[in-house]
C-alpha cells in the first residue's frame, strides 16, 4: 500500500475504537441538520447536502493527513458555489442541481492537480485576516438570505445591503406562524449553546420543527415546508450540463470555491493536529479535499471541503481516527435509506433557523477589532495608513463581499494585501541606533536612554532589500549620512534576511558617493545568503569588507584600528 494511503490511520490502536464510535454519532446529529441547512444556501435540495455528505467522509480519509477533519457540506462554500452556479444558470431552474455538481467535480478535478503538484502553499495566499474579512462578510450574506424563509417572506435580489433593504421594508406582510416557529428553533439553538454545549442544538432545533409542524398543522398556515424527500441513495453518474461551453466557466469560479475551502480545512486540520502532536500535509489535504468534492460531484452532490465546527465536536467527543467519519458516512446511509421521510414536514423556518445559528457565531466583530488594534504610534509613524493592514484587508474583503459578492469579495482583500505588503516593503523603516550600557545596539527612537556613536551613524533597515525598496532605503542613507560631524556609517545588515542584485548595486554606488563625500560606508553582515550575494556583486569590497559585529565596525571606524577590524572580517 503506498504510504500516503491511509496514512491518517497509520498506527490505528483497538482501543481507540469506542471513542471513534461515540464521536461518530455525535458528530452525525450535528451534520444531518446541518448538511439540509447548507444545500438550501446552495439553493437545491436539502438531501444534495447529504449526498454529498456520504462520499466526501468516506474519501478524505483515504488521502487526507488529519484524523479528526471532518469533511461535509460548509456555509461558506455552499453560498459560493450558489454564487458561482448562479452566475451561469438562473436559480430554480432544472438545471441548478447538475451544475452544482458539475461545480463539485471542478473543485475535486483542480484540487486533486493542486495536490499532484505540490502547490499546498496556495492556502497562504489567503491570510487570515483576509479570511476573517471574507468570512464575516460570507456570514452576514448568508444570515439576510435566510431571514425571508424565516419570517415566510418573498425576499430580494442584489447584494447583502439591497436583501437587507428588502426584508426591513417588507416586514409587515411576514407570517406570524414562520417566524414565531422560527423564532422559537433559533433561540432553542442558541439557548443550548451557552447552557447544554454537548446537546446538538441543531437537531433539537429540526426535531421541534417536525413537532411543531405536524402538532399544528403549519403548512395549512402559509408555513413552507422541505417536502418530500426522495428515500435511498442517488446512482452515480456524471452531471447533465446544458452546454459544454459552461464548463470554463465552472472551473473559474471552482478556483476561488476551492482555495476558500481548501484554507478554511486546512486551518481546522492544524489546530487539532497541533493538539495531538502529529503533522499535517498540505498536498495531502489538497488530494483529500479533491477526492471528496469529486465523490460529491459523481453522487449529485455539491461542495465540500473541512469544517471547523464539526472537526470541534469531533475532537471534543473523543475521536482519535478517521474512523469516526465513517461512523458518520455509515450513520447518513441509514438515514437517506429509513429516515427521510421524517423530514418532509420540517418548517423551513426551522431550517433557516439551524443555518443562522450556525454562522452567526462565524460574525465575529471582536475579531474585527482585535486586527484593528494591532498598531502602535510608531508603527503609524513609520507605515501611515499601511500600519494597518492586516484590518484594512479584512475589511476590504468584508466589504466586497456584501457590496460586489463572494468571489469578488476575496479577490479584493487578496489584492489588498498584496498591495500593502509592497507599500510596506517598498519603503521600510532604516532604525538609527545606540549602544545601551549592556552593550546592545537598538533603536534610538524606542530606547531614549541608548547613546549613538560618535560621528558615526549606525542604521538597520527591517526588511529584506530588493529591487523594490532599493532606492528609498540608498536615499534615507545619504540623508542621514549628510549630517554634521558624520564620518562613518554603519549599515547592521545581519538582521537583513535576504538581498538581491539591484540593492546590492545600491549599496556598492552608495558607498562610492559617500566616499567622495568623505564618509565611509561600513556593513555588519552575518547572514549567510546576505553575505554570499554582497561578496559575489562586489559590494562586500567597496563597503570595506563584513564585519560580525556592530562594535567591530564602529571600532573599524578608528583611527589606525580600521585595518586590523578589517583583515578579521574579511576571514569570516
Amino acid at each position: 500500500m503506498p504510504a500516503w494511503l491511509l496514512g491518517s490511520l497509520r498506527g490505528y490502536r483497538r482501543s481507540w475504537l469506542r471513542r471513534d464510535l461515540v464521536a461518530g454519532l455525535t458528530v452525525w446529529a450535528v451534520l444531518i441538520p446541518e448538511s439540509l441547512a447548507y444545500a438550501s444556501i446552495a439553493g437545491v435540495s436539502p438531501v444534495v447536502g447529504l449526498y454529498a455528505a456520504i462520499p466526501a467522509l468516506i474519501l478524505y480519509p483515504l488521502f487526507g493527513s488529519s484524523r479528526h477533519l471532518v469533511v461535509g457540506p460548509m456555509s461558506a462554500t455552499a453560498a459560493l458555489s450558489a454564487g458561482v452556479v448562479g452566475g451561469i444558470v438562473s436559480s430554480g431552474s432544472g438545471d441548478f442541481p447538475a451544475y452544482t455538481a458539475g461545480l463539485a467535480l471542478a473543485v475535486g478535478t483542480l484540487a486533486v492537480l493542486a495536490g499532484l503538484l505540490r502547490l499546498g502553499f496556495l492556502a497562504n495566499f489567503v491570510s487570515e485576516p483576509v479570511l476573517k474579512g471574507f468570512i464575516v462578510g460570507m456570514a452576514l450574506v448568508i444570515i439576510v438570505g435566510q431571514l425571508p424563509k424565516l419570517f415566510g417572506l418573498e425576499g430580494g435580489e442584489g447584494n447583502f445591503f439591497q436583501k437587507l433593504w428588502a426584508v426591513l421594508t417588507s416586514l409587515q406582510d411576514a407570517n406570524g406562524w414562520a417566524a414565531a416557529v422560527g423564532g422559537l428553533c433559533l433561540a432553542l439553538v442558541l439557548v443550548l449553546r451557552r447552557t447544554a454545549p454537548l446537546v446538538p442544538g441543531s437537531l433539537a432545533a429540526v426535531v421541534l420543527g417536525i413537532v411543531l409542524s405536524a402538532a399544528l398543522n403549519l403548512q395549512d398556515r402559509g408555513v413552507a415546508v422541505v417536502g418530500d424527500i426522495e428515500a435511498g441513495l442517488p446512482a452515480p453518474n456524471v452531471p447533465d450540463l446544458a452546454a459544454a461551453a459552461d464548463i470554463p466557466l465552472l472551473l473559474s469560479g471552482a478556483a476561488g470555491v476551492m482555495l476558500v475551502g481548501f484554507a478554511e480545512g486546512l486551518g481546522a486540520a492544524k489546530t487539532y493536529a497541533r493538539r495531538d502532536g502529529y503533522r499535517i500535509d498540505a498536498d495531502r489535504e489538497l488530494a483529500g479535499l479533491g477526492a471528496a468534492n469529486l465523490g460529491a460531484g459523481f453522487l449529485n452532490g455539491m461542495v465540500v471541503n473541512g469544517s471547523l465546527s464539526k472537526t470541534a465536536v469531533n475532537g471534543g467527543a473523543g475521536a482519535r481516527s478517521q474512523v469516526s467519519g465513517w461512523t458518520v458516512a455509515a450513520l447518513t446511509v441509514l438515514t437517506l435509506l429509513l429516515l427521510t421521510p421524517l423530514f418532509a414536514d420540517l418548517p423551513e423556518p426551522a431550517l433557516a433557523a439551524v443555518v443562522i445559528a450556525a454562522v452567526i457565531e462565524l460574525v465575529d466583530v471582536g475579531g474585527l477589532r482585535r486586527l484593528y488594534d494591532v498598531n502602535t504610534a510608531a508603527l503609524t509613524t513609520i507605515y501611515g495608513r499601511a500600519a494597518r493592514a492586516d484590518f484594512i484587508c479584512a475589511s476590504g474583503a468584508l466589504l466586497g463581499v456584501l457590496v460586489f459578492d463572494t468571489l469578488p469579495g476575496l479577490l479584493i482583500g487578496v489584492v489588498l494585501s498584496v498591495i500593502l505588503l509592497l507599500a510596506r516593503t517598498a519603503h521600510p523603516h532604516v532604525a538609527v541606533l545606540g549602544r545601551v550600557p549592556g552593550g546592545q545596539w537598538v533603536d534610538l527612537a524606542r530606547e531614549p536612554g541608548s547613546s549613538p556613536a560618535d560621528g558615526v551613524v549606525v542604521v538597520r533597515v527591517e526588511s529584506g532589500l530588493y529591487f523594490a525598496n532599493a532606492d528609498a532605503v540608498q536615499e534615507r542613507l545619504l540623508e542621514l549620512a549628510a549630517a554634521d560631524g558624520v564620518h562613518a556609517l554603519v549599515l547592521d545588515a545581519a538582521t537583513v534576511p535576504s538581498v538581491d542584485v539591484t540593492a546590492a548595486g545600491m549599496l556598492r554606488d552608495t558607498a562610492a558617493e559617500l566616499r567622495a563625500r568623505g564618509v565611509e560606508l561600513l556593513a555588519v553582515g552575518d547572514v549567510g545568503q546576505v553575505r554570499d550575494v554582497l561578496r559575489r556583486t562586489g559590494a562586500a569590497t567597496v563597503l570595506n569588507r563584513l564585519y560580525p559585529t556592530v562594535d567591530a565596525a564602529v571600532a573599524a571606524t578608528s583611527p589606525g584600528e580600521g585595518e586590523a577590524a578589517g583583515d578579521g572580517a574579511a576571514r569570516r
